[in-house]
């Protein structure tokens, strides 16, 4: 039987630094690689290009997987920039916007994670807190630095015959790295997840036609530490 093949869409960082030369460089978190080859697919990076690009790519692949980094940026969503020490790839949000176009166009799965599900959900006509301690009535630390990117500092409730539920039971601890997150939800998306302070932690489709998954958290980060997470990318690759 042959292995599902895994699409994972890369960021691009100008200067990689004194130990790389300074180079240019396309690159994709590690977790993403060893999780999707530890359940059995076999990874593709899809490095940042021409949103012409997308279609032939999408092609190439079984899965679509959108990993995290930059913030969205605020004009796909109709706002002008709040917050001053943003990271923005404008190049990345085209491309990606165009393979998740295609990926529901050809039938793709999607799993999305932190960017990848803001992302998303920009997509389909929702929008964003810049900021979410501008926003909410947030009582825990959502960016948990320097806390170990493998520890799980905050409380999720799943709810009831999701995706999530099957995966994580109905309450579980996850770890947290966003100061954005999803503020209005578009129409064929449906909350599965949410933190005790009342963000968004989990999305999945509602629309028959799309396959869609999207956690806020970072699986990637704790695959090789906690079962649960290592779960989630057996379900992406073998599953959704």
């Amino acid at each position: 039987m042959s292995r599902p093949i895994i699409g994972i869409a890369a960021n691009e960082i100008e200067d990689a630094g004194a130990r790389l030369y300074h180079l240019p460089i396309s690159y994709t978190p590690c977790g993403y690689i060893k999780a999707v080859q530890h359940a059995g697919g076999l990874p593709l990076v899809l490095p940042v290009g021409s949103p012409d690009l997308a279609k032939d790519y999408i092609k190439q692949i079984d899965k679509l997987i959108l990993a995290g980094g930059q913030n969205v940026s605020p004009g796909l969503y109709g706002e002008p920039i709040q917050v001053e020490e943003a990271s923005l790839s404008e190049d990345r949000d085209r491309f990606e916007l165009a393979l998740i176009k295609e990926a529901i166009a050809q039938k793709k799965p999607i799993f999305a994670v932190c960017r990848g599900l803001q992302l998303v959900n920009v997509a389909l006509g929702g929008s964003l807190y810049q900021n979410i301690s501008h926003f909410s009535d947030m009582n825990i630390a959502h960016m948990q630095v320097p806390v170990s990117r493998e520890i799980p500092t905050h409380q999720i409730h799943t709810e009831d015959k999701s995706i999530l539920r099957e995966i994580y039971g109905k309450k579980t601890a996850v770890n947290s790295f966003h100061f954005q997150a999803v503020k209005e939800l578009a129409e064929k998306l449906k909350v599965t997840a949410f933190s005790e302070d009342g963000i968004i932690e989990g999305v999945e489709s509602n629309d028959p036609s799309i396959v869609f998954l999207g956690v806020q958290w970072h699986p990637d980060f704790a695959y090789d530490h906690l079962e649960q997470e290592m779960a989630v990318f057996h379900y992406v690759v073998k599953k959704l």
